[in-house]
């Protein structure tokens, strides 16, 4: 999943129409993946997900949870959390194990950014990037993953510690940690997502007997996502007007830091790494020309070269196959 809000600048942050239509990709490529599965037994996708420029930052949309919580609207604040698991639990599970998720941390990741990125099986950061959890500054938690995927990396006392001290971690601590897969220098992210690949590639059946070994002994299920979004919910609906004015704050400053630095960058192309083109989801504000599933049709007859699905923040998915 690729985040370039360089044409036309939106909110910095997963709103719900984003995360709707994230679903719909999810399940569309679920499908086609399940489909090429009883066709070539054995094969492996990558997904990947990515930003441009200094930040790989998709936080909550801290607009609506202020809404929400000074409406007392329980309804609306409950919705938000659970479409989110079902994404990053998607993710996790590897699109029912047909594909290996690596998310490219080229930049800051804070809060909903970091359960995305906890969510997949690598995670490839360069070095000198900030990674947190700030939730605790407006006196909540992160409901949406980080507790669970963070405790199948490190243990709960750490788990509980970072969700709670609110503190920006250099990569190079989390790497020490485990957090990180793969920590390499500024601008050789992309490099190290295609030798992920190309290792991978060599090894596909070990690789995926591992996703499940792993999905049948320590991965989360979505009744614990959907649990911890309740208790989520119960404390957002108990905040005050001074962690709703933090709330407030942070998200307006979130924005402005996205958008400055989206004006200095241009997008990045991942090319095919032996034979079939990797799936790459480009979120880039633009005209929509075509549907989700003609989006992945051209990309299933990209053969050669590389293709990209583009996601429109306002409108949703179109196809843009390339040499």
């Amino acid at each position: 999943m690729y985040a370039d809000l360089q044409r036309r600048p939106s909110r910095a942050c997963f709103n719900p129409e984003l995360i709707c239509d994230i679903l719909d990709y999810q399940r569309v490529l679920t499908r086609r993946l399940d489909i090429e599965s009883r066709n070539a037994p054995g094969g492996l996708a990558h997904v990947v997900l990515a930003s441009c420029g200094d930040s790989f930052y998709l936080g909550g949309d801290l607009a609506l949870f202020c809404d929400a919580i000074r409406s007392h609207d329980r309804a609306s604040l409950l919705a938000y959390p659970r479409q989110c698991v079902r994404g990053v639990h998607a993710f996790q599970q590897g699109l029912d194990g047909r594909a290996h998720t690596i998310a490219l941390v080229q930049g800051d990741v804070l809060g909903g950014g970091f359960e995305a990125a906890l969510s997949c099986h690598t995670i490839v950061a360069e070095e000198g990037v900030g990674i947190g959890l700030p939730e605790v500054l407006f006196d909540l938690f992160p409901g949406m993953g980080a507790y669970i995927f963070l405790c199948q990396l490190v243990s709960p006392k750490v788990a509980e510690r970072m969700m709670l001290e609110g503190r920006i971690y250099p990569a190079e601590e989390l790497y020490k940690l485990g957090l990180v897969d793969m920590l390499v220098p500024k601008g050789e992210g992309v490099r190290a997502v295609h030798e992920v690949i190309r290792n991978n590639r060599r090894i596909p059946h070990a690789r995926i007997a591992m996703h499940e070994v792993v999905r049948s002994t320590t991965a989360c299920s979505i009744d614990e996502l959907m649990r911890i979004t309740k208790i989520w919910v119960d404390t957002a609906l108990q905040l005050g007007d001074k962690s709703l004015r933090t709330m407030e704050r942070l998200g307006l400053a979130a924005d402005a830091h996205l958008y400055q630095v989206l004006q200095h960058t241009t997008l990045r192309r991942f090319r095919d790494c032996g034979g079939r083109s990797d799936v790459l989801l480009v979120i880039r504000p633009g005209d929509p020309r075509q549907g989700i599933e003609q989006a992945l049709d051209d990309h299933r007859l990209a053969e050669e070269g590389e293709c990209t699905v583009r996601f429109d923040l306002a409108h949703g998915f179109h196809g843009d196959v390339g040499a």
